[in-house]
């Protein structure tokens, strides 16, 4: 075991405060990861605040993590010293289930061994990237192309895969017509990947506000949910919708704007059940679905594809020099005051 430092949490709702806590030491198959960045997810905030039901304390936050390799185990094939790398959602599988034989490791049956706030199956307290290093298995470590900003990638790592696995897996691209709900820290991603792949995008948001930034992203068109001629222009126009917004929606509206045999498809969380007319589904057989982050597999190709294409988030870089930062990022988060993702520089933990 060696100690890091981290930014932790103590209990429920408690300030984050500077501590150390324990790694374990580097396992044959592991790679110890000097992190460099970490990306700030909504998630964070849901668990620390126990809004979630299942809390893990002290916790340690943070699964968008980036940084280099300082120590490789002596089985280790993949990954050399120096290397840049991320670790994302996921940190353990069973890879034994369907799923993971798929590589959809996310899906695992077993359950998936989150970055943070949980247990490995050994019963390990998994403590996340807010803080200066990680051990992981290699099988959960993914490369980063050279000459990327590692800060604009962290949070990819969670983010950028939510989004990329949905349409890829709804095939968006050329000749098909995309609309994204909500221009958040997922949204504004969910835009330039839909972009990238060649699709026609369309961004619908409760106001015109972010209408400049997503056309800058690349959308074609920017629309307002709450005008009632959005409904009536853009009616059957779209072969798939990905909301990416946790706040309450039109689902009945979006319905009406999807095209025979198309979707829709939620990777954002809302509270509060969703509910909508049924002949809005089997009029046109339209269908609606959830994802959530892809497998190791398709997370690699994800950052590939962003390097390839220049992607990286849009970010508002912390230092945590003082820990109160990071409590008063967490409440802008909250707020949808932030564009478009906060990214912690671990050098100042």
């Amino acid at each position: 075991m060696t100690s890091t430092p981290a930014l932790v949490i103590n209990t429920s709702n408690a300030p984050i405060v500077k501590a150390s806590i324990e790694r374990r030491a580097v396992g044959s198959k592991d790679v110890r990861v000097a992190i460099a960045y970490s990306g700030i997810c909504h998630s964070d905030v849901h668990q620390a605040r126990s809004e979630w039901g299942s809390d893990i304390f002290p916790m340690v936050p943070g699964h968008e993590i980036v940084g280099h390799v300082v120590e490789v185990g002596s089985a280790v094939t993949k990954f050399k010293i120096g290397q840049a790398v991320g670790v994302g959602v996921f940190v353990n599988s069973c890879r034994e289930c369907d799923a993971c034989k798929s590589n959809l490791e996310s899906y695992c049956e077993k359950g998936p061994v989150g970055a943070y706030n949980g247990h490995d199956y050994n019963g390990e307290v998994q403590y996340g990237g807010y803080s200066k290093e990680i051990v992981t298995d290699e099988h959960f470590v993914v490369s980063i192309a050279d000459g990327v900003d590692l800060a604009e990638f962290a949070p990819l790592l969670c983010a950028g895969i939510t989004v990329y696995s949905p349409l890829k897996h709804w095939k968006a691209g050329p000749g098909k017509k995309v609309a994204i709900v909500g221009m958040g820290g997922l949204g504004h991603l969910a835009v330039k990947f839909a972009v990238a792949m060649g699709a026609e995008v369309t961004v619908l948001g409760h106001s015109l506000s972010k209408k400049s930034d997503a056309l800058a992203f690349g959308a074609a068109d920017y629309r307002s949910t709450s005008d009632k001629q959005t409904f009536i222009d853009l009616a059957k126009k779209f072969d798939f919708i990905l909301n990416t917004t946790s706040a309450d929606i039109p689902v009945d509206g979006l319905l009406s704007l999807i095209k025979f045999d198309g979707a829709l498809v939620f990777v954002g969380l809302p509270v509060e059940s969703q509910s909508f007319n049924v002949f809005g589904l089997t009029g046109q057989r339209r269908s609606i679905s959830g994802s959530q982050v892809g497998g190791q597999i398709e997370v690699q190709e994800m950052l590939d594809f962003a390097a390839k294409h220049k992607i990286g988030a849009s970010i508002e870089l912390l230092d945590a020099t003082n820990p109160a930062t990071i409590d008063e990022a967490w409440n802008r988060v909250v707020d949808a005051d932030v564009r478009y993702r906060f990214v912690i520089d671990a050098s100042t933990i």
